[in-house]
């Protein structure tokens, strides 16, 4: 096998929009930052791209079979970052924006650049906007 072209840009898409994402995480604070996104993006992705060239070479493979495992892989390192303080749980979000940058991830590998382009738009409008809603909406009901 070689690294066929399409797979360099595969990998360097993964590293942007799983970089935006972490980029995103990294300035709040969180634990899963930058570099953690960018790995589980790329790493779907080359697991994905890996997976779709193994199913051309052998014609009874299944090509999403790798990729199923990477998403119920992710709630391994998901739970990892969920934590439990009293009546309060944190990471929640953190562990869903890992799994949502793996299927990212996934699509990227699978060649889907508009669907991931405007599924990272959608997380990054998500994780700014509706986070800061939710701290006044919490501020709020703590008056």
């Amino acid at each position: 096998m070689t690294l066929e072209p399409e797979t360099i840009i595969k990998i360097i898409f993964a590293v942007i929009v799983g970089g935006l994402i972490g980029l995103e995480r990294e300035s709040t604070n969180r634990p899963a930052g930058l570099r953690t996104h960018i790995l589980v993006c790329v790493a779907s992705t080359v697991v994905m791209d890996m997976n779709l060239q193994i199913a051309d070479l052998y014609l009874n493979s299944d090509p999403v079979r790798l990729g199923a495992q990477v998403i119920s892989g992710m709630g391994f390192l998901g739970a990892g970052t969920i934590i439990k303080e009293g009546n309060n749980v944190r990471g929640l979000t953190t562990a869903a924006g890992l799994w949502s940058v793996a299927c990212l991830g996934l699509v990227i590998g699978a060649g889907f650049y508009l669907m991931a382009i405007f599924a990272a738009l959608v997380m990054l409008v998500t994780l700014k906007t509706f986070g800061q809603l939710e701290m006044k909406y919490n501020a709020r009901k703590k008056k």
